[in-house]
């Protein structure tokens, strides 16, 4: 038994080695352990909190931590301040984090159990800089202490993008940009959102596709630029976005 867990445990490793290096980052030992007891942790607390859908190692490895990373191929990512909305189980905040450590994170997300969760995580991965709120994005987007505050603001969320917009625009400064983790059909949901972007003080700057690496899945990453001021009116109120799409 002991044997097989330290043979698991080395697969483990190679595994989460060989990813990264399909994305061209080659990861610390350090690094690599923070993925794996992050796997490990995000497994124990699904059983009680609905946090992800994907359970198995290598999916997990693939379409959450790779996948969140693979925005360092579009853009330099050194000492940012960043924001996550709506992060869920910390994707892509936490893996951002374990490979680029200078980044400054706020993780939000409205459902207290997964701030709960992230809190826990990011002290067992030993991670600084990294603060966890338990607001709804439309609440924090008028604090000032959040405000046009972020050089990125970004969200794997499942939400359509004039929506998500009006979340996460909020908390960009101007000449920051808002990063959106879409599916790889996204010319219809970008027409539409095209208004809602502009009324957002914000402007499309590229649309990147991609394969994600030993996996059949095509995903898009959207880049929107905040090209002044928003509107003290946005975002509106609680609820309202999601009713009410701009």
């Amino acid at each position: 038994m002991i044997l097989m867990t330290i043979e698991n445990k080395i697969n483990k490793r190679d595994f989460i080695k060989d990813a990264f290096k399909g994305i061209d980052i080659k990861l610390t030992e350090l690094q690599i352990d923070q993925f794996i007891q992050y796997y490990e942790m995000l497994i124990i607390w699904n059983k009680v909190v609905n946090l992800t859908t994907i359970v198995e190692f290598e999916d997990v490895v693939l379409k959450h931590f790779v996948d969140s990373i693979y925005l360092s191929k579009l853009i330099i990512l050194e000492d940012q301040n960043i924001i996550d909305v709506g992060t869920g189980a910390g994707f892509p905040g936490i893996p951002l984090k374990i490979v680029y450590p200078n980044l400054k994170i706020v993780l939000l997300d409205s459902l207290n159990k997964r701030i709960k969760f992230l809190k826990l995580l990011v002290d067992k991965l030993g991670l600084n800089n990294v603060e966890c709120i338990h607001s709804r994005a439309e609440d924090l987007g008028h604090n000032l202490q959040y405000r046009e505050l972020f050089d990125i603001s970004i969200s794997r969320a499942v939400a359509k993008l004039s929506i998500l917009s009006e979340y996460c625009l909020p908390f960009v400064k101007k000449d920051g940009i808002f990063i959106s983790y879409k599916s790889m059909n996204i010319e219809i949901e970008l027409e539409e959102s095209k208004s809602a972007i502009k009324k957002l003080s914000g402007k499309v700057k590229t649309v990147n596709k991609y394969l994600l690496p030993d996996t059949d899945i095509n995903r898009s990453i959207v880049i929107i630029e905040k090209k002044a001021k928003m509107n003290k009116n946005f975002p509106r109120t609680a609820g309202k976005p999601s009713k009410e799409p701009l």
